[in-house]
């Protein structure tokens, strides 16, 4: 609608500035020190949602970090859509990669440069505004919630309890989410799911302290090498995952699903050129594609032990540490799949090192049905500024609370994500292109007018 857009580029730039001064804000919820900051950008969310409309907006404190929770009713007769985001962001290790300040956002050929700035602040912002908008020309078509969490990247560990105790508060029709991406500007897509999430870390240990190498190696196990060992053993020569009964609950994906993920458009030169590698690697019998989103995976995120410091010492080490996680799919469940990769790690330690095992988080998989009002709401809507009807496509990320949203308040989400794959996620450098972020604000409030007029 022409008011939407003349209001929202007469306020571009403050739209803008507002979200900078977010991203400012160092709120890495899994680092301790920055309880402080959390706390800061907690109070920073409540007043740009009071800012833009809502009528009752309160910060409840939780065991971890707290959650913030807005409301714009204006008929409970009305459908009601509850907004979810994250202000919490990723830790930015390694700092040396970082072109620029990771909390100073720089605007460089089009894009914002910054932690969170895809992840989730810019895409839950873009709710924030889109609010706005619909509140300053008088036309919002539908009743507003927002929860807006501190504790995503940690896999909100007390966000259940939060939820299942405020049930008639977040009482809704729908949820929208924006915490995903598009295949691009020029193809614009929908995610019709998202992985579940099993993260564990892993300890092994071997002599009782640190050795001479010289002395000691070739007599006693290194727990370096037996922990690369173990980890080699998980894939086969076809890529498969070899942990007993690990693929026991996948839902194979139909052969019209498979046709319909391959008429997303994909460039498997131009993926190799952006990631800086010569071959891709996976699953034996799957596309990339296909990889990344309809099968489950098991990554090693990170490895260490020993002397790692400057210059060289002949050690061979008394203990060597890995973060592994899996990405399940449908009918996969975390609790399942966390119990054999403990049990996997500690059943096949080799003589010489004693294994333990332990989880950091999970989460499960969550399917949206393309049938529904709010998914045909959310693809119309994209279709009205993009002039292009969206792709469905399967997201290879996790969202945690998805399935414990439908289970605790007993309704369907919807992905609106607005990224891109390159946006560097998790990642050195992540950046979120403006185009995006005011195209979010653009094609939001159509949702609402769409998901009113089907209700």
């Amino acid at each position: 609608m022409n008011q939407w857009k003349e209001y929202q580029q007469k306020n571009k730039e403050r739209f803008l500035d507002e979200l900078l001064s977010l991203l400012r804000i160092p709120s890495i919820s899994a680092k301790s020190e920055h309880k402080d900051d959390m706390l800061k950008c907690a109070e920073a969310v409540k007043q740009r949602l009071l800012d833009a409309g809502t009528d009752k907006t309160e910060i409840y404190s939780t065991e971890g970090h707290p959650v913030v929770y807005g409301e714009k009713i204006i008929d409970p007769s009305k459908p009601t859509v509850l907004v979810y985001g994250h202000y919490d962001v990723q830790p930015a290790d390694p700092l040396e990669l970082w072109h620029s300040g990771p909390f100073e956002p720089v605007i460089k050929d089009g894009k914002i440069f910054a932690r969170g700035s895809a992840d989730d602040k810019g895409q839950f912002y873009m709710h924030v505004k889109a609010l706005e908008t619909m509140v300053k020309t008088n036309s919002l078509a539908t009743n507003i919630k927002f929860i807006i969490e501190g504790e995503e990247e940690i896999g909100s560990p007390n966000l259940a309890k939060f939820v299942s105790s405020h049930k008639e508060l977040l009482k809704a029709d729908v949820i929208l989410i924006s915490d995903t991406s598009m295949l691009s500007m020029e193809n614009p897509s929908i995610d019709i799911g998202v992985r579940g999430l099993s993260y564990i870390q892993v300890e092994v240990t071997g002599p009782n302290r640190d050795l001479h190498s010289g002395v000691y190696g070739g007599a006693v196990a290194n727990p370096i090498t037996m922990l690369a060992k173990m980890i080699a053993a998980c894939h086969d020569e076809n890529n498969h995952i070899t942990i007993p009964g690990f693929y026991d609950d996948v839902v194979e994906s139909t052969t019209e699903e498979r046709k319909l993920m391959a008429e997303a458009p994909f460039d498997e030169d131009e993926y190799k050129k952006d990631l800086g590698v010569k071959a891709l690697w996976g699953e034996k019998g799957f596309t990339t594609n296909e990889r990344t989103g309809i099968r489950p995976t098991l990554e090693l995120n990170g490895i260490w032990g020993g002397y790692i410091g400057e210059g060289a010492k002949t050690v061979l080490p008394s203990k060597a540490f890995a973060k592994i996680s899996a990405r399940l799919v449908p009918n996969q469940s975390s609790h399942k799949i966390t119990e054999k990769l403990l049990n996997y790690f500690i059943s096949i330690a080799p003589p010489g090192v004693t294994v333990k095992a332990e989880e950091h988080h999970g989460g499960e998989p969550y399917m949206t049905p393309i049938d529904s009002k709010a998914y045909r709401a959310a693809a119309k809507a994209i279709e009205a500024t993009f002039n292009k009807k969206p792709i469905p496509v399967r997201g290879g990320g996790s969202i945690p609370i998805c399935a414990l949203f439908e289970k605790e308040l007993g309704i369907k989400i919807v992905f609106m994500g607005f990224g891109l794959d390159s946006d560097n996620l998790h990642s050195p450098n992540e950046k979120f292109d403006l185009v995006n972020f005011y195209k979010g604000i653009e094609t939001i409030p159509y949702f609402h007018k769409y998901f009113a007029e089907m209700s």
